[in-house]
């Protein structure tokens, strides 16, 4: 499991969003970035600025996967057939941790992957503790007995601010079905993304 390197919401802070649609983040009350000189104004964006921002928004909302991963997922992207944009939000939300947080099983993406690594999650009915495992159409993702009386699971459950999207199916509460790869218009962003713009920023 990565360790995270800065506070999520100070992410928020720096893309001057609120990334995940959560109610507490502080880009609610203050939308300028943090520290003594983030209530300057901004200039024009370079095309490299916009990119760089664009896939530190992306990744940053996946968990803050690592450059690594991130840049191998990019490169298993482009090398599939079909739009390289599309293919990397496919694969992205193929994440274990990613289904565990669209099935509403841990109220913010890091619970989950902590949910994931801590052991409370089964795959087709076996414990999986591989955050970021690719899921296939028609797997089924589950929570172990402990994980169900979980006050985070509980709190996730009934989080208002959040829908489950179309491409991930519940079975009562604590069991989901994987049945689709989503396109991005499907994929509930609180943001608008633009992996089109991580995709020009890789392949530069």
């Amino acid at each position: 499991m990565t360790k995270r390197t800065s506070a999520k919401h100070k992410l928020d802070r720096r893309m001057g969003e609120n990334i995940w649609g959560r109610p507490n983040s502080p880009v609610n009350k203050r939308s300028y970035g943090p520290g003594q000189h983030g209530q300057r104004r901004k200039g024009k964006m370079s095309d490299y600025g916009l990119q760089l921002r664009a896939k530190q928004k992306l990744k940053g909302y996946y968990g803050d996967v690592t450059e690594k991963q991130f840049r191998r997922t990019y490169k298993e992207a482009a090398a599939m057939k079909g739009d390289a944009s599309q293919n990397l939000i496919g694969l992205l939300e193929r994440r274990l941790d990613m289904i565990v947080y669209r099935a509403k099983f841990a109220p913010t993406i890091f619970a989950a992957r902590q949910i994931v690594s801590h052991g409370h999650i089964k795959v087709n009915g076996v414990k999986c503790n591989i955050a970021s495992r690719r899921i296939d159409v028609g797997d089924v993702i589950s929570l172990g007995d402990k994980a169900k009386e979980m006050a985070l699971v509980i709190e996730a459950q009934s989080l208002p601010e959040r829908e489950i999207p179309e491409y991930v199916v519940p079975d009562g509460t604590d069991k989901v079905t994987f049945n689709r790869v989503p396109t991005l218009d499907e994929v509930p962003y609180p943001v608008q993304m633009e992996p089109n713009l991580v995709v020009e920023f890789y392949s530069r």
